[in-house]
């Protein structure tokens, strides 16, 4: 069997559909994107492609070893989220190949389902309280939110005091047992995180994610010595290599790493098996379309460290293209009492409408974060 063509889908709200295509007629997806840069990793996709036409496609390991180091300079955002969604076609063409869910291939279930949370609000929350109840009534058992808008190295009190409002609100609204989680999305400096996560503290919550930005993980340590809530960080870090010191230094209790970005199915299996010896869980990072979340889904059923799923249904991103839009049957992703079943088709367990993707592809998108800025008309971290 060998690889014939490599097609790209730019499709709505944010996403990047990869079709890899054989001579037998076995067809793989794969979902390589950064969100705001989808333009630059399409065309990292299409450089490498020249490799990869004409291979063998079940030789997965070798092809993600020469992607990775063959081009001399290697790694970052941009790099691994190509190599990602070539990986996850892969691997999807090797299941459908074999006829085997691709956890088959890696080893064979752990668990029968995964818990997973779905996001309240957008980036300036309000009425989290009921939004947080709607979604218990729905079935979910945990939820994340963004914690704070935009905050200053020093900044005032009363960001913070808005934030634990909020927080305060959800567990009022939906009791002791409820998972909160708290996006600090990075923008919060050392000095602010330090006094937010102690502030937080009383409300039990889940876990706190990116309470710094991955460049300054080494402040992790005095974050963690002000607070006894877990620690998730890694939606940011794109190899092993990136978490190697993570985990060497011991102030995490989560990673995220996200499929779409840190090199696919390969590489964040064994990045989760690092995780794994460093006693520290995993809850990878998916904000995105359906082949991230399948790939995912496919990760978690045979990785025992694994806890919590995130998944974009309903996500504040999601202008004109939800999660199941793209799907020829959504109920693969059905959530029940806050879990999700591991889907049991050949590959990653999705059929793609494909009409739909090709539909969707004529329009496109230019999705772009938001530039924010401090009250002094400084950059913020959005």
């Amino acid at each position: 069997m060998k690889i014939t063509k490599l097609e790209l889908y730019k499709v709505q709200p944010r996403w990047v559909f990869l079709k890899i295509e054989t001579d037998e007629g076995i067809t793989g997806w794969g979902e390589p994107v950064v969100e705001g840069r989808a333009d630059t990793v399409i065309a990292a996709v299409k450089e490498v492609s020249e490799y990869l036409i004409g291979k063998d496609p079940l030789r997965i390991e070798d092809h993600w070893q020469v992607l990775y180091r063959a081009g001399f300079y290697r790694g970052g955002p941009i790099l691994m989220s190509a190599i990602s969604g070539i990986d996850q076609a892969l691997w999807d063409i090797k299941g459908k190949y074999f006829n085997a869910p691709v956890y088959q291939l890696l080893g064979g279930v752990c668990r029968n389902k995964v818990r997973v949370y779905c996001w309240i609000g957008g980036d300036r929350p309000q009425d989290v309280g009921s939004a947080a109840k709607e979604k218990m009534e729905q079935g979910y058992t945990a939820v994340k939110m963004n914690g704070t808008e935009e905050l200053h190295y020093i900044d005032s009190y009363k960001k913070i005091d808005a934030a634990v409002e909020r927080v305060a609100a959800i567990r009022e609204a939906c009791g002791p047992d409820f998972g909160i989680a708290v996006d600090f999305h990075g923008r919060v400096h050392k000095a602010m995180a330090k006094v937010l996560a102690k502030e937080l503290e009383p409300y039990r919550l889940m876990f706190i994610e990116e309470p710094v930005l991955a460049e300054n993980n080494e402040t992790l340590r005095e974050i963690a010595n002000h607070t006894s809530t877990p620690i998730a960080t890694g939606e940011r870090m794109f190899s092993r290599w990136d978490f190697k010191k993570l985990f060497e230094d011991g102030y995490v209790d989560i990673i995220q790493p996200d499929l779409s970005h840190a090199g696919g199915i390969t590489e964040v299996k064994k990045i989760s098996a690092m995780a794994e010896a460093y006693d520290v869980a995993v809850a990878p990072h998916c904000p995105l379309g359906p082949i991230a979340l399948a790939s995912s889904l496919q990760l978690d059923a045979c990785t025992p460290n694994t806890f919590i799923q995130e998944q974009s249904l309903g996500i504040h991103y999601n202008k004109g293209g939800d999660l199941l839009d793209y799907l020829l049957e959504p109920s693969v992703f059905k959530y029940e009492d806050g879990f999700v079943n591991i889907p049991q088709g050949p590959g990653l367990g999705i059929k793609i409408n494909e009409e739909k993707v090709k539909d969707a592809a004529k329009v496109g998108h230019n999705w772009k974060n938001p530039v924010w800025r401090n009250e002094d008309g400084t950059v913020a971290e959005w």
